[in-house]
């Protein structure tokens, strides 16, 4: 079960709060973004905030053919105060948008249909997940990197899996599972096959994944398993953190090639 509704704005608007705490903090704008080396800090500031008005935009117009984009909207300002209210402002219009849509409104979005659906509640979650990584981005720009709250990183383990993982593309090498465990105790098979890329949740640590359409109980043990806090997976998975900081029981060169994987290719 992924996070409720009204959970998930919470947590845009928790995680909207401490990436605005880095900007505050920080001692220049102009600080060069370690996980992100093509942004400064204020790159990626205008990134969110540009991105979260875009995105309410997109939410307000409902189940329409292509994504919206904020019409009119202010430049993300340069004076430090001016941003902050700028930001707060943007995450505020995106809140909105989903609050008055709820989440089980057609909305349109990039991934398939797959796993994650086109509805409000799917990119409210994936918004969350945005938030969560960048504000991480922020932290380590300013030196004081914090974890991803325990709630918002196990959810965003499956949210990624799902939504930007899963595909009916044809995985291009051998047929792969890689299994990731968070120590927080819940864990996720991802099966790899000419058949796409498929994600089921584990029962528990260790098991093989409970029957599902296309999936069976007594599989091959996984080519990769990978275990970590959760936190430290979600980083993997975004790029943030080398795959070789977590715990690995297996052929690495099964992660390698999934991220170098580009199904649409």
């Amino acid at each position: 079960m992924t996070l409720e509704f009204p959970v998930l704005l919470r947590l845009i608007d928790e995680r909207s709060t401490a990436f605005r705490a880095a900007i505050a903090s920080a001692p220049s704008l102009d600080a060069q973004v370690p996980t992100c080396p093509e942004w400064t800090l204020f790159d990626l500031a205008q990134h969110i905030g540009e991105g979260r008005r875009d995105w309410a935009a997109t939410v307000a117009a409902g189940p329409a053919p292509a994504k919206s984009a904020a019409q009119g909207a202010p430049a993300a300002p340069r004076e430090r105060e001016a941003l902050l209210a700028w930001l707060a402002e943007s995450t505020e219009q995106l809140v909105d948008a989903l609050r008055k849509a709820g989440p089980d409104r057609g909305c349109w979005s990039w991934w398939e249909t797959l796993q994650s659906p086109h509805t409000t509640g799917a990119v409210a979650r994936h918004q969350l997940q945005q938030m969560a990584v960048h504000t991480y981005d922020a932290e380590i720009t300013v030196g004081a990197p914090r974890p991803l709250p325990v709630e918002v990183a196990l959810d965003g383990v499956e949210e990624f899996l799902s939504t930007c993982v899963a595909t009916t593309s044809a995985w291009p090498h051998k047929p792969a599972a890689i299994d990731f465990h968070a120590s927080e105790g819940r864990s996720w098979r991802l099966s790899l096959s000419a058949d796409g890329a498929r994600t089921v949740r584990l029962a528990e640590p260790g098991t093989q994944p409970a029957t599902a359409a296309g999936q069976d109980p007594d599989a091959a043990p996984a080519s990769l398993s990978i275990r970590g806090t959760a936190n430290e997976l979600v980083l993997i998975l975004h790029n943030r953190i080398p795959i070789d900081s977590l715990e690995l029981d297996g052929d690495r060169g099964v992660f390698e090639q999934l991220a170098a994987w580009d199904p649409s290719e």
